[in-house]
């Protein structure tokens, strides 16, 4: 049992005896070789019906950590024979201990094929040279994405990161046509372009798409706008994943900004509401925290999973490009989210402000001076090259985050340059209280 061809474009009903039976077959492996999951339900078989779910409790990161502390390096979940696993990968650990993630040839290459429906689904095809420029070394955005970016028939030029001179000396010569990486990139490479190569814009690489993921920042209409501009190519949103589970398995089309869920005939998604864990319908207009179960999974198969990410359905009928599963986007992440008196504040949504202000460049950071609860969001930006210090500037950035998110803000603005440019994932929120 593993992926269907085309079940990104297929309807649920015709999806439905197979997903039945890969259920079947899953939670008999899960029950039988899952040390972690049968101490979690204590006995209690999980149900023949996936609509039936909610009835077992809920699993997440911190459950996985104890586990994998005790029982290194795969923890208890581990559910097939070590030799089974042919590769392992880490996650980044941007949101505490770093995991280690097991994977079978099987696990690999139905990984492979759902994230080549992603990047194809952005616009990816045999007509691309693409370079991918995610971390090799053990993360699952390196090697997987590029195996997923092989998926589409493109030919792949595997970068990884740093040597951004090098970078720009290769798409040159090579003639790259697309960039894998994660949105914060673009501003590396602006710089890098502005010190070591005279007389050469951006848009001069000759770049015609833009597949992002890894963090946050493509959904913003404004920062669209100016990496459209700057450098002439269409940015899509092309790798949305949780590296527990699957490294990529949502994009965008052509025809929608919105990512699409491309991965159901291996993966059951749920919505729960993020404080209480009470199941929530996956209907348009719906919010809450997404949920997800293997339905095919070797090594380490989850069942009802936390992902800790807050995603918005926007819609669950078939888009115009003819793939039919719910489409969402992601409002932020529960261990990122900061209530200030009562208001739910995300990144993203100070991102949206920010990005409205051209004499800014665009990158943020969120510093929390200690534990909640929080009368202000603190907010530090930085001036976009060229531009002076401006003294009111700070004022109308706070008077903007008041009257679009209604929260009070302190806003500081730093020289251009102020933050790291990172070639990885920027984290955002800044908590000094760990």
């Amino acid at each position: 049992m593993t992926t269907i061809p085309g079940a990104d474009r297929q309807p649920a009903t015709e999806l439905a005896a197979h997903v039945a039976a890969a259920w079947d077959a899953q939670r008999a492996h899960v029950a039988a070789h899952s040390e972690f999951y049968r101490a979690l339900w204590q006995g209690r078989p999980p149900p023949a019906d996936l609509r039936d779910l909610p009835e077992l409790p809920l699993s997440d990161k911190a459950g996985l950590r104890l586990s994998q502390a005790a029982h290194p390096p795969f923890g208890s979940y581990l559910a097939a024979p070590r030799a089974a696993a042919v590769r392992l990968h880490r996650t980044s650990g941007t949101t505490g201990q770093a995991m280690n993630l097991a994977l079978s040839a099987r696990d690999a290459a139905i990984t492979q094929e759902v994230g080549g429906r992603c990047h194809a689904a952005a616009g990816l095809g045999p007509d691309h040279t693409v370079v991918h420029c995610l971390n090799y070394q053990m993360w699952m955005g390196g090697v997987t994405d590029h195996l997923t970016l092989e998926a589409t028939g493109a030919l792949v030029i595997p970068f990884g990161v740093g040597a951004t001179e090098l970078l720009v000396r290769t798409m040159r010569e090579v003639g790259v046509t697309a960039i894998s990486c994660t949105p914060s990139y673009p501003a590396v490479l602006e710089r890098v372009i502005a010190e070591k190569f005279a007389g050469l814009a951006p848009r001069d690489l000759g770049l015609r798409l833009g597949l992002f993921g890894g963090e946050p920042g493509v959904d913003d209409p404004a920062f669209r706008a100016r990496l459209a501009e700057t450098w002439g190519m269409q940015p899509r949103n092309a790798n949305y994943g949780v590296s527990d589970v699957f490294s990529n398995f949502a994009a965008e089309c052509p025809h929608d900004t919105h990512l699409h869920f491309m991965a159901a005939d291996v993966l059951h998604p749920e919505l729960v509401e993020p404080e209480t864990g009470a199941p929530l319908a996956l209907e348009p207009g719906q919010s809450g925290e997404l949920v997800l179960t293997h339905l095919v999974r070797d090594c380490q198969p989850l069942v009802r999973f936390r992902t800790g990410d807050i995603i918005e359905v926007a819609e669950t009928g078939p888009c115009t490009c003819g793939r039919t599963g719910f489409r969402f986007s992601v409002v932020g992440r529960s261990d990122d989210m900061v209530v200030v008196r009562g208001l739910n504040m995300f990144p993203s949504m100070v991102a949206a402000v920010i990005n409205e202000f051209p004499e800014l460049s665009g990158d943020y950071r969120i510093p929390l001076p200690g534990p909640p609860p929080y009368d202000a969001l603190p907010v530090v930006a930085e001036y976009a090259d060229g531009v002076p210090d401006t003294a009111d500037l700070p004022a109308r950035v706070a008077a903007a985050i008041k009257a679009k998110l209604g929260a009070t803000a302190t806003v500081e603005i730093r020289p251009a340059g102020h933050f790291p440019r990172t070639e990885g994932k920027t984290k955002r929120v800044i908590r000094e209280d760990r």
